[in-house]
């Protein structure tokens, strides 16, 4: 059964750019200017821009507040040469919020959607 992230982001056409072009999901449904849903295997990410046109997910709060892209939640993506990622994302003008890190597990990198939302690309440590 897929997993639903669901991303705000100031341009549907963008973000779906984006993950199409240099994540590798695919579009599966994009039936107004303000929505999109996208699919990586059992992920399926939502995307919606802030105010009316992004649907419910998008619309204002009780105090007026509207969602906003950001944040430091993310979903990860696992690969197994994170250097080679890493230079075709860089080459391709894909930013960054991190350098790689390395950790208990394996080594990491934050990069950008163009509304600034991080994704995190993983490569494990061999078992």
């Amino acid at each position: 059964m897929p997993v639903s992230v669901r991303y705000i982001v100031e341009d549907v056409e963008a973000a779906i750019r984006f993950y199409r072009d240099h994540l590798d999901f695919q579009l599966e449904l994009h039936p107004a200017p303000g929505f999109a849903m996208l699919s990586r295997g059992d992920l399926r990410l939502l995307l919606n821009t802030p105010g009316r046109q992004g649907g419910g997910a998008g619309q204002a709060l009780p105090d007026g507040s509207l969602p906003r892209p950001g944040g430091w939640n993310r979903f990860q993506i696992a690969t197994d040469d994170l250097e080679a990622a890493v230079d075709r994302l860089t080459a391709a003008g894909v930013r960054f919020r991190s350098a790689t890190v390395t950790g208990r597990g394996g080594k990491q990198v934050l990069l950008e959607d163009p509304s600034g939302n991080p994704v995190e690309l993983f490569e494990p440590f061999e078992r």
